[in-house]
């Protein structure tokens, strides 16, 4: 027993959220400026994700595409999507998360200078290859933050990634609203973009610095031999993927995901095709959509505090399958319009909540959160271009009946994000002693 008690100028009143949490550490200057570079981290691919996402009207019509054929542009996001994600769990365990994260920040900058030049040429094989590039930085970036936002909420005791992924949405807010005006003054994309990727290279320069070497990287076992820890290897994959909860918090993450995804790639095109909207008010729609996901994130805490995750889950879910079943069904444009605020809402939490709880449901945080994110972005980027082929057959509103198909689903398994019965044998937290010296002058903890 640790005898700390309120009068206590180290003591801090445990977080509800995390209920296994003692008494954590203040948050010294270097986690704080580590979590303000994380956010900024986020907040970047927001704005170069919903640059692109504002300008597609413009660039399909530039580059003469059909819907289906945009599909297949799209695919160039999700093979380097998939690079990257498959690639990014196991450079961070050998390398760290800083240098994936730079890395990642890098390859998005070039793509975004990719993407913009050959639309000025017209070239949809180059718009691909860009994609690509991006979707690398994406995908494999993104995992390293989630690892690296994962271990500041071990450090500090409180929800960092529904804040992580609002900057995100922040992002995607600010970059949608100044791509609508880009599109409503016909600036064009090239110049657009290239603006973007300027943005972004001072971004990583400044906040790099502040994300410290060596977190994420596997801890080697303390009897030593080379066959020892491959054999140590093969054996701890599997359990993560045997792990029941931990695949139905991946089902959660891959169904809110999606309705992220074939929002951020499709929703402008889905209200200029799908209700009749011009490209520049299809554009403040996604907007709109932007706009409710921040709100929801940045409002997390405070529901996740009181309801706990799986209720949090389950209203998110409840929240996004409405938003969508009126998108989809209404022929009423004002009506859809409106509805994308609950399809905002409900996507916001599922994804940074559910790797949360992944993180908290067992040992090595690591390979969980890794494999939840990598769920996560499989859905995100692969999914909206096979929603691209569906609505060139179907129109992109019936394609939009799968995304609610699968966050409807979601309702019925958010129980799985409640990790409280598992945390506490999982993590390894931090217990408090106060320091005194016994006559030998070794220190000890309080006996009290």
């Amino acid at each position: 027993m640790c005898g700390y008690s309120e009068g206590d100028p180290t003591y801090r009143r445990p977080n509800p959220f995390f209920r296994t949490q003692r008494s954590f550490p203040l948050v010294d200057r270097a986690v704080r400026r580590r979590r303000q570079a994380l956010f900024l981290f986020f907040f970047l691919p927001g704005i170069a994700m919903s640059s692109w996402v504002t300008r597609t009207p413009d660039v399909r019509d530039q580059l003469g595409l059909s819907t289906g054929q945009m599909g297949l542009v799209l695919f160039g996001l999700s093979v380097g999507s998939m690079i990257g994600i498959l690639c990014s769990g196991r450079f961070v365990s050998r390398f760290g998360t800083r240098p994936v994260i730079a890395l990642g920040t890098v390859l998005i900058i070039a793509g975004t200078v990719v993407i913009g030049v050959s639309s000025a040429v017209p070239s949809a094989p180059l718009v691909t290859a860009g994609l690509c590039l991006f979707g690398a930085g994406m995908g494999g970036g993104e995992v390293a933050i989630n690892v690296d936002g994962a271990d500041v909420e071990r450090i500090t005791g409180t929800a960092v990634l529904p804040t992580l992924h609002g900057c995100f949405s922040l992002g995607t807010v600010i970059g949608g609203s100044a791509g609508m005006a880009a599109t409503a003054a016909a600036v064009p994309v090239h110049w657009h973009l290239t603006v973007v990727a300027l943005v972004a290279t001072g971004i990583l320069v400044y906040a790099l610095r502040a994300v410290p070497a060596g977190v994420g990287i596997s801890a080697a076992p303390s009897t030593p031999g080379p066959g020892q820890v491959r054999g140590q290897a093969r054996r701890s994959k599997p359990q993560v993927w045997k792990d029941r909860k931990l695949l139905l918090i991946g089902a959660i993450v891959l169904a809110m995901a999606l309705a992220e995804g074939a929002a951020n790639d499709w929703l402008p095109l889905l209200m200029v095709d799908g209700h009749g909207l011009d490209a520049a008010m299809g554009s403040l729609v996604f907007v709109g959509f932007a706009a409710a996901m921040t709100l929801g994130r940045f409002s997390g805490r405070f529901f996740l505090s009181r309801f706990g995750r799986a209720a949090v889950v389950r209203a998110s879910a409840v929240s996004g399958a409405v938003g969508l079943l009126l998108v989809i069904f209404s022929d009423n444009a004002a009506v859809a319009a409106t509805a994308v605020l609950f399809w905002g809402l409900g996507a916001s939490l599922g994804f940074p909540v559910a790797l949360s709880a992944a993180g908290d449901s067992g040992p090595d945080q690591t390979a969980r959160v890794s494999l939840v994110a990598i769920i996560g972005y499989v859905a995100f980027l692969v999914g909206p271009p096979a929603l691209g082929f569906l609505g060139d057959h179907y129109g992109l509103r019936s394609a939009m009946v799968v995304v609610l198909v699968f966050v409807a689903s979601a309702i019925f398994i958010a129980p799985a994000a409640d990790t409280s019965d598992r945390s506490a044998a999982a993590l390894e937290i931090p217990q408090p002693t106060r320091p005194s010296t016994d006559p030998a002058g070794q220190h000890q903890g309080d006996r009290s």
